[in-house]
């Protein structure tokens, strides 16, 4: 065990308020996790983050393809279910943002992208689990540089070169003198910037919700000793909160970043450029 007790979590140790011990506060560490196979030093390892994507994957796999194997007229539980969740993606995201006709061809990958990100957000609350896979970066950023690729691709493949790039600089030769600034800032705006600010939504509301209920977590047996009691039914009371408001975020990020996505490609595929 560390000698640091910044490197543990409170309930790993037996540091209580009153025994002479700093509290052992979340942080950057409560993110870093040890290798399961391989060398952490090397670019070859397997970790709780990569084996809970992982796992995701095959939960959701799981899900639709025992809803839909055997699909019936009058659908049972599952089938309902899965009906329910796949028809709110389609009719109230895809269809509100990009319309009925050009939106149906991508329905399949908004409803995948959808599930796969509320099912890493929701590791949160799994017991064992308990963590959020898209408070890593890396997961977000690579989801988002598909959607990039995607967005840019159908730019280029409906619009051409010239009409591409009038579409990503927004150009509109009425603005005269300021067009050439106009067409900078959507430049960068579009190309840079978007997929930057799509990525770090997804992770920083995840990131601090988990740093929350890491905090509130831990306070809640740090403070059981004593009349700290009295301190530590409260933040549990707050980690139950804090349960209930994260199943809520996990639920809208996800709905956020696809429909996000979508804008997207309504932008890509919009005329008028």
């Amino acid at each position: 065990m560390s000698a640091d007790p910044t490197q543990v979590l409170a309930f790993e140790t037996n540091c209580h308020l009153f025994d002479g011990c700093g509290f052992p506060a979340p942080g950057l560490h409560s993110f870093l996790f040890k290798p399961l196979w391989g060398d952490g030093d090397s670019n070859l390892y397997f970790n709780k983050t990569m084996l809970l994507a992982l796992l995701g994957s095959v939960v959701i796999v799981a899900f639709f393809w025992a809803a839909f194997r055997k699909p019936k007229l009058v659908p049972g539980k599952l089938q309902m279910v899965a009906e329910a969740g796949y028809d709110f993606v389609r009719r109230g995201i895809v269809y509100e943002t990009i319309g009925k006709k050009e939106g149906e061809k991508y329905v399949p990958f908004m409803v995948s992208l959808f599930f796969f990100v509320w099912m890493m957000n929701i590791w949160s609350i799994v017991p064992i689990a308990q963590f959020p896979v898209t408070a890593i970066i890396a997961y977000p950023a690579a989801i988002a540089a598909i959607v990039y690729i995607m967005w840019v691709s159908l730019t280029f493949k409906r619009h051409g070169f010239v009409g591409a790039f009038k579409n990503f600089t927004g150009y509109d030769k009425s603005l005269g003198a300021v067009l050439p600034l106009s067409m900078t800032i959507e430049f960068f705006s579009n190309l840079i910037v978007r997929p930057f600010t799509h990525t770090v939504r997804l992770f920083a509301n995840m990131f601090a919700g988990h740093t929350l209920l890491l905090l509130f977590t831990i306070a809640s047996w740090y403070m059981l000793n004593g009349i700290g009691i009295a301190y530590s039914a409260v933040s549990f009371v707050m980690v139950i909160v804090m349960t209930a408001f994260e199943l809520f975020i996990q639920a809208v990020q996800a709905y956020v970043f696809v429909l996000l996505a979508c804008s997207f490609v309504q932008g890509a595929l919009a005329e008028g450029h």
